[in-house]
């Protein structure tokens, strides 16, 4: 029986997988610019991204394969689950853990920036003179990846000699001592995705919780439409070329008659007037193409789901706040009852406070693979929140913006940052979600023990009979009942190990999820009392690159012709 529900579980895996690189391409390939695309960079984001998201969705999976080994109603193992095979379940995850997060560092270290670079490199001009080959491009790229070797010779350097926690306290728990890492080799590996979901972090703080906040807003209001943009356009357009007409009529033609205020406000006028009319002929192109058939099918199609969508958007919302209200109370557990507090990064020792999501993902575990579904649709929806804002914010640094990334106009270049921020996020969720969003699910699942504590006769109880004996597993893990039944999963313990060896990061981690928070709700707040508005200087953008591509249309027939 073992075997065919490993096979099955590892089979659900699998599909998962499968899915996740349909969702990896499908957000490429909308994104991308469709002028300018490179097999390489898409290639390389699609593997990249579904390689982190795996990782995440391993976590049900490590869950389920060690609560296969126990009757969660009796908190007894079942009869084939000696430790020997239990152990060979935790070998095994182990060996999976270690290759993903080894491919996730590998990728978002070494191979996105060389990808980036091995586009850079790329001189359309050169390549036709004969001046530039594969080999002389590859070196050019290998060179500026360089930089990125040596810091991860440095960051394997620091983590084989920087000394991890030795802090001890008589009461916290033995498992929780047993994470101390040992081997020198686990302590690299330990450093620099302790490093990574560090550097993830102020990426989750300010992009996913502003996401979070907008996404189900976004989907519940109505975005102004294109015949609102037009009258707006024809109005501004209108008003513009009457204050010129008065401007011109108080002059007669001779602008040298007009003060110099107002010869600026006339110069000012004339640079508005060519914007507004491109905006007036996108407004135009894009009301032709949403007249032809196609579009009209499309605009009854979303008039018709229309009210489906905005159901869908209040559940998001509800979705959202039972989020952040089971992040907070769990953070106010680790805050108040953590064992050893900064000492061990707040690592709990049992839950103490009660959290809807974690016990949502609690009762599912018990009928693989509910709780399966929950957590992928949660893992989307918090992939999809880092996306909107990213989307929203752009790539910035500090105020200044780097990248827009857009649907169909995203370039090579900024898809691929995009692609090394979205790993780091999804780093930091692979934390926050475990730690913070169900805690107690990702750490014994719906695994329980027997408390068979004698009775003042010397009676030994039954939990047959006695059915409130038998507790979760988080509740006391110093009974000796409970380390012969409880096995943590292999993910919660690597994450602790992290915040147990080096209590820097754990302080960090813990800290940044208040931040998280708070961002979340000053982003809704504002949110709810703001009204969607059309962004001016994106449609103006967006007109003057219609316009550019028209011209170089243009010119490349009448190459053609000549």
């Amino acid at each position: 029986m073992a075997p065919l529900q490993a096979s099955l579980i590892w089979a659900v895996y699998a599909i998962v997988v499968a899915a996740l690189v349909m969702v990896a391409s499908v957000f490429i390939y909308t994104y991308q610019t469709p002028r300018d695309r490179s097999s390489a960079v898409t290639f390389t984001c699609i593997i990249a991204i579904t390689s982190l998201l795996a990782t995440v969705l391993l976590l049900p999976v490590d869950v389920a394969l060690i609560s296969s080994t126990t009757f969660p109603a009796l908190g007894q193992r079942k009869a084939w689950a000696a430790q020997e095979e239990v152990d060979k379940i935790v070998s095994l995850l182990t060996v999976v853990y270690y290759f993903l997060y080894s491919l996730d560092a590998f990728l978002c270290l070494l191979a996105i920036p060389f990808v980036y670079f091995w586009y850079e490199e790329y001189d359309e001009a050169a390549v036709e003179a004969g001046e530039q080959s594969a080999p002389k491009r590859l070196w050019s790229a290998f060179k500026y990846t360089l930089s990125f070797i040596a810091i991860v010779i440095v960051l394997f350097t620091v983590g084989f000699l920087v000394p991890v926690s030795t802090a001890r306290d008589s009461k916290d728990p033995d498992y929780l001592r047993k994470l101390l890492a040992e081997n020198r080799g686990e302590r690299v590996l330990t450093f620099t995705l302790g490093l990574l979901i560090t550097l993830g972090l102020f990426l989750y703080v300010l992009y996913t919780s502003t996401g979070l906040a907008l996404l189900p807003m976004k989907t519940i209001r109505v975005s102004p439409s294109v015949s609102d943009w037009k009258a707006t356009t024809t109005a501004q357009l209108e008003s513009n070329r009457e204050r010129q007409r008065q401007l011109e009529g108080r002059c007669r033609g001779d602008s040298g008659l007009l003060s110099s205020n107002e010869r600026r406000e006339l110069d000012t006028l004339v640079r508005d007037e060519r914007t507004l009319i491109r905006r007036q002929r996108l407004a135009e192109e894009v009301r032709g193409e949403v007249r032809s058939c196609l579009m009209r099918t499309w605009t009854i199609f979303t008039a018709f789901f229309r009210p489906f969508k905005l159901f869908g958007g209040i559940a998001l919302l509800l979705i959202a706040l039972m989020i952040w209200i089971s992040m907070l109370l769990t953070a106010i557990d680790k805050a108040k009852n953590s064992l050893c507090k900064q000492r061990c990064g707040y690592v709990l020792g049992h839950i103490s406070v009660f959290n809807p999501v974690n016990w949502v993902f609690v009762q599912s575990a018990k009928v693989f693979p509910a709780d399966y579904v929950i957590f992928t649709m949660l893992v989307l929806l918090l992939f999809g929140s880092s996306v909107v804002g990213i989307t929203t914010i752009g790539i910035r640094f500090l105020w200044v913006r780097i990248f827009r990334i857009r649907q169909g106009h995203t370039s090579p270049q900024a898809l691929l940052l995009t692609t090394a921020m979205l790993m780091l996020v999804i780093l930091a969720l692979d934390y926050s979600i475990p730690m913070f969003v169900a805690p107690q699910y990702a750490t014994f699942g719906p695994q329980t023990f027997c408390d068979r504590t004698p009775s003042p006769l010397g009676k030994q109880p039954d939990c047959l009979d006695s059915r409130h004996l038998v507790k979760p597993c988080s509740d006391s893990m110093n009974n000796m009942a409970a380390k012969q039944v409880c096995t943590p999963s292999v993910a919660s313990t690597f994450l602790n190990r992290v915040t147990i060896s080096y209590p820097f990061f754990g302080t960090v981690f813990f800290w940044s999820q208040f931040v998280f928070l708070g961002i979340y709700l000053l982003i809704f707040i504002t949110s709810l009392v703001r009204h969607p508005k059309l962004d001016q200087r994106l449609l103006d953008q967006e007109a003057e690159e219609a316009e550019e591509e028209g011209l170089l249309a243009n010119a490349g027939r009448h190459v053609a012709a000549i």
